[in-house]
């Protein structure tokens, strides 16, 4: 293999989506029993990637009224195992192997929590794993892993009964890790009114932050209270793109937001942000831990983590060689693999295309490595609105290791796959505000590179043309390496081609074919 090929595809000699150590991850199952909610999730798919085959969610409430009984909320007990149930009946139907279970402070806690873990077992066959402060902090830290692989910072989980730190080095190992009590439902039970909790908090946060003295350049936030406080901010400040992963706050901005939740009437705030009752109750609490949080920490920006402990438990299940993955391009291929017509296909045209971005960084050359193979999956949405499908697909769907820049250029450069303009498509043009210039260009060059090439070969285009870009010439020359070459240069993939070298602003130059032919 050479180091291309080696670059894309595992030890196997096939990518590692399709690799045994994969196959062995393809329907794994975790069941998380929180203080405030119980979730089922079905990771499917491409195994580096969470593709999310099956996901339920109930707020139980388990961790409600803790404080005064040392035990689980009643009601909630009830609905947890009418939960349990439902759930382990899914799983004899789903073939879900391994499956995982796991509960978190309410039952780690409680005097009842034995109890409860016995009564679960003998009513549904599910064998529950209490997770320590620490192992909680873990795992939420290699949810964040999963995503963005190398990440550098620490790591905020927050959940109803309590809230952790972890740190992350850059090197792909999770640090030292503390644990704390101070989740919603415990803070709203503690006596003296707003003075006594805020003091709570505070103190609790100096003592978390003494133990982590290298001041973070991001701080990673993971939880639902934390997702809800984002969404809020969003809408505060009219953020073009509601994708809540790799949403990123400034310490100013966290801190108006939360003096808006303050201000405001929470049901107003629930009804714009879509967020549930149960959820928004537990809002202004943690906005209150944010505050001091961000005030101790000192971060340089804030990034909000949709991936967190059930994302880890699916991480710890992963080998050395498939964590080393990059999540964003074994997504694309595992899509490629699925949707697409010519599986296969988008590794030749990436190799056709990429003269024209010789000079690019890695991070851009691995954009354009995923456009190319996902340029064609989309390919059985109605002609009318497949430029408009592939946009909201790579903006909207469920990848890691994307910023949003990044998924606006991902996107774009799909649009105009299929698309020589944007108009008519729906586009939002607020969403350009997260692009400078010279990138949206270069999305819809890249776009149109992605369309000349589609159209010149259905297979191999690299077998029968070269391209070579001169930008100090301003030119943009297609070399025809085949007599097939030369026959597959028809009228259609000449205005194509002529259509790409102007969105370049160069001269198209085709060698061994007259490019107007008689």
């Amino acid at each position: 293999m050479n180091a291309e090929q080696q670059a894309e595809f595992g030890p196997f000699g096939m990518p590692l989506f399709d690799g045994p150590e994969a196959r062995r991850l393809q329907r794994v199952g975790v069941i998380d029993i929180g203080s405030n909610s119980v979730r089922f999730v079905v990771f499917d798919g491409a195994a580096r990637s969470p593709a999310y085959y099956f996901n339920e969610k109930i707020l139980c409430g388990l961790g409600a009224g803790f404080a005064e009984t040392g035990r689980l909320n009643p009601e909630g007990r009830v609905r947890a195992l009418t939960a349990l149930r439902r759930f382990a009946a899914l799983t004899k139907t789903m073939n879900v192997t391994p499956l995982l279970t796991v509960a978190t402070a309410a039952v780690r806690d409680a005097e009842d929590g034995p109890e409860f873990r016995a009564q679960v077992l003998a009513e549904t066959g599910l064998t529950i794993r209490i997770l320590s402060g620490e192992e909680e902090a873990r795992l939420s830290a290699q949810g964040v892993l999963l995503g963005w692989p190398g990440a550098e910072g620490l790591i905020c989980d927050i959940g109803g009964s309590s809230m952790e730190l972890a740190e992350l080095n850059g090197d792909g190992v999770v640090g030292q890790r503390r644990t704390s009590d101070l989740g919603p439902l415990k803070l709203m039970e503690i006596k003296g009114g707003k003075k006594a909790i805020r003091a709570h908090i505070d103190e609790k946060i100096a003592e978390l932050c003494a133990d982590f003295p290298t001041r973070p350049k991001r701080l990673f936030l993971v939880g639902g209270s934390w997702r809800a406080i984002a969404r809020i901010d969003m809408i505060r400040q009219d953020y073009p793109l509601k994708v809540l992963h790799e949403y990123r706050m400034q310490p100013k901005a966290i801190m108006a937001t939360i003096k808006h939740i303050g201000a405001s009437d929470t049901e107003e705030l629930r009804a714009g942000t879509g967020t549930s009752a149960e959820r928004m109750r537990l809002v202004p609490w943690a906005a209150q831990v944010l505050k001091s949080l961000v005030r101790d920490v000192k971060p340089e920006e804030v990034a909000i983590s949709s991936y967190g402990i059930r994302e880890g438990l699916l991480y710890d299940q992963m080998s050395a060689t498939l964590r080393q993955r990059d999540p964003l391009i074994e997504a694309a291929r595992h899509a490629e693999a699925s949707s697409a017509r010519t599986p296969g296909y988008g590794r030749s045209l990436y190799r056709f295309v990429e003269p024209l971005f010789a000079r690019a960084k890695p991070d851009r050359k691995r954009l354009i490595r995923a456009a190319c193979l996902l340029h064609d999956v989309s390919w059985r949405a109605h002609p009318d609105y497949r430029a408009e499908v592939c946009f909201d697909n790579a903006t909207r769907a469920n990848l890691g290791g994307l910023t949003h820049g990044e998924r606006v250029y991902l996107g774009l450069a799909l649009l105009h796959r299929y698309k020589s303009n944007r108009d008519g498509t729906g586009f939002n043009a607020d969403l350009l505000s997260l692009l400078p210039e010279a990138q949206v260009q270069e999305a819809e060059i890249l776009g149109r590179a992605m369309r000349f090439g589609a159209m010149f070969a259905v297979e191999h285009p690299v077998e029968h043309g070269q391209l070579t870009y001169r930008p100090k010439r301003k030119e943009l020359i297609l070399k025809l390496t085949s007599e097939e070459g030369r026959n597959l240069f028809g009228e259609v993939v000449e205005a194509r081609f002529k259509g790409l070298a102007g969105a370049m602003d160069c001269t198209p130059i085709v060698q061994g074919l007259p490019l107007t032919k008689g």
